[in-house]
């Protein structure tokens, strides 16, 4: 549409141009022929007046010499031959006698094609009743004197509206593509899942309307998918636990057909659970919403969820440590996602941690990224690469993949990341690095994240 418009422009002012520019330039040219034949005119006119009172050669030589033309060789006096005096030529002439005779013949004022120019033959009644001939060269040059300049003018004149003009629907067509490019660009990231991309509403009316109404769209699209999210992870939570204490109680029946049964039938539960939600993970987007007012306070859900797991660590005997969370830590990070990836991490102390094993979950507020610790004085894990890898490709056997997976997507959405690593309670920690400014962490934070576990470790 833009190049469209500049193309319509173009071709309409370079036919205003030229319906415009051509009879002026026509108009100019006839000007300055007239302009040099008036004043020729005006040359012979003065000589005109010495003729009609003397014949005299001395007081025309004289006249002759007392104007422009005259000085310049470019007047002549063809006075005709009279009873007792011979012909009388006054200057150079350069007309023909054929013109000349033609012009006495029939006196009226003549120009003539000379070579170099022009010649201007003007009749004048002399004393003795004859016809002499006042004759002005006028050269090529002063017929189309200041005709150059003009049209050099109007020529630029005319590139000057053509490039103006285009340069006016360049600008016009800037305003109405952009908005539709941005548009269009927000609608497809849109449809790949990436929910904060938003249309600034300005531009046409037509354009704003439009805008507005995507806005409005991909809000209330965000919505649904945040509700449906929420009603997921609250389904999770919900089965996820139950489940969690069945099977370890299941774990104490000891012996027998009743409790091999009852074992049999909670991992038959747990597979079902883990395919509806693999299912629930596959069919929704890999992106969540960043948009404006996104986010949350990570140490109250931190608290929360401590709240909610701590029943069942009292239960198993384990030791519960707490920190950093006495005050507000805002993240970008809509709550259901973080409440799915803190519950991820503490489910997966719980399952792969014996009874009575300490866990600790640690928050730390810096400048330009939120970490959460969370630490285990279990076995560890000897691969934490693999067990990331995991994580990302969800196939490993009787998992769905979904805890790390969860986490990982939480913080790479933020531009951050996750590490496995040695806690100082002897076993596993999982660190996750949310970023507060939306980019990639910096090797210097990611240094400052290390930090902070080799600190802890040289507090204990």
């Amino acid at each position: 549409m833009r190049w469209a418009l500049v193309k319509v422009a173009l071709a309409v002012t370079v036919m205003v141009v030229v319906a415009f520019a051509v009879p002026l330039g026509l108009v100019i040219k006839e000007m300055a022929r007239d302009r040099a034949f008036t004043n020729a005119e005006r040359q012979a006119a003065a000589i005109g007046t010495s003729l009609s009172i003397t014949t005299d050669r001395a007081q025309l030589d004289r006249a002759v010499a007392s104007t422009q033309a005259g000085a310049a060789g470019h007047l002549a006096v063809h006075i005709p031959a009279s009873a007792g005096a011979e012909p009388m030529e006054i200057g150079t002439g350069r007309a023909t006698a054929k013109d000349l005779a033609t012009v006495q013949r029939v006196p009226r004022a003549s120009i003539t094609e000379v070579p170099g120019g022009y010649a201007l033959l003007q009749p004048t009644a002399i004393s003795t009743g004859q016809i002499a001939i006042v004759e002005v060269y006028v050269p090529e040059g002063e017929v189309t004197n200041g005709l150059a300049t003009a049209w050099l003018i109007l020529a630029g004149v005319g590139v000057a509206l053509v490039v103006g003009s285009v340069a006016v629907a360049d600008r016009l067509g800037i305003r109405m593509v952009q908005p539709a490019q941005r548009l269009a660009h927000a609608a497809h990231d849109l449809g790949e899942g990436r929910l904060g991309a938003r249309v600034p509403e300005d531009g046409p009316a037509e354009l704003k309307s439009a805008a507005i109404a995507f806005n409005s769209m991909a809000d209330q699209v965000v919505q649904l998918l945040a509700n449906e999210r929420e009603l997921a992870a609250d389904l999770s939570h919900r089965l996820r636990t139950p489940l969690t204490v069945l099977r370890l109680n299941a774990a104490s029946l000891g012996d027998g057909p009743a409790a091999d049964q009852t074992r049999a039938a909670v991992e038959q539960l747990e597979r079902e659970v883990d395919t509806i939600i693999r299912t629930a993970r596959e069919a929704k987007p890999q992106t969540q919403a960043t948009g404006p007012g996104a986010g949350c306070d990570a140490s109250e859900v931190v608290r929360e969820r401590m709240d909610f797991w701590s029943a069942l660590a009292e239960d198993e005997g384990r030791k519960v440590r707490l920190a950093g969370v006495d005050r507000p830590v805002r993240i970008p990070v809509a709550r259901p996602e973080l409440v799915a990836a803190l519950d991820a991490l503490l489910g997966n102390v719980f399952r792969h941690t014996p009874e009575g094993t300490a866990f600790s979950v640690d928050v730390h507020n810096g400048d330009d990224a939120v970490i959460i610790l969370v630490s285990d004085a279990g076995p560890g894990i000897a691969d934490p690469e693999a067990a990331l890898a995991r994580g990302n490709s969800g196939a490993r056997d009787g998992s769905t993949g979904l805890g790390l997976d969860i986490v990982r997507r939480v913080a790479e959405s933020t531009g951050g990341d996750v590490r496995i690593g040695r806690s100082v309670l002897g076993g596993t920690e999982v660190r996750v690095w949310i970023g507060l400014d939306g980019r990639r962490a910096t090797t210097e934070g990611r240094r400052r994240g290390r930090g902070v576990s080799r600190r802890r470790r040289a507090h204990q």
